[in-house]
């Protein structure tokens, strides 16, 4: 089953040493989880602060700069991967460095038929 592993935190959680820190710990994960076959992609997000929201209400879109939603943390970057249940994904879950000090939201996907299999 796929799992996206949504990683959330207060972007003022770390400072810049320890982001770059946490960015190589993070693609070491990701590269044990390409060797197992479990890895099917991963990105950490740019601030918060170049998010840009879209909203359609009664026909007319609605463009605002920032996230829909003001919270404490924010979505900072994500894991896709392959699991083969949600205790296995709750355990990779807990090795992303971010789970230090944010929270990791652990969602399976929804497979729907039909869609493109390779973004190329």
């Amino acid at each position: 089953m796929k799992y996206m592993l949504l990683i959330y935190g207060a972007e003022d959680a770390i400072d810049d040493n320890e982001r770059e820190a946490c960015y190589g710990k993070s693609s070491q994960l990701a590269h044990d989880l390409k060797a197992s076959g479990q890895y099917l992609g991963a990105s950490p997000l740019h601030s918060v602060s170049t998010a840009t929201s879209v909203r359609v209400r009664s026909g007319k879109r609605m463009v605002t700069d920032g996230p829909f939603a003001e919270t404490r943390e924010q979505l900072g970057g994500y894991y896709v991967i392959d699991a083969t249940d949600l205790d296995e994904a709750i355990g990779i879950a807990e090795r992303i460095p971010g789970a230090a000090w944010g929270t990791i939201e652990v969602r399976p996907i929804v497979e729907l038929p039909n869609l493109p299999t390779d973004a190329t």
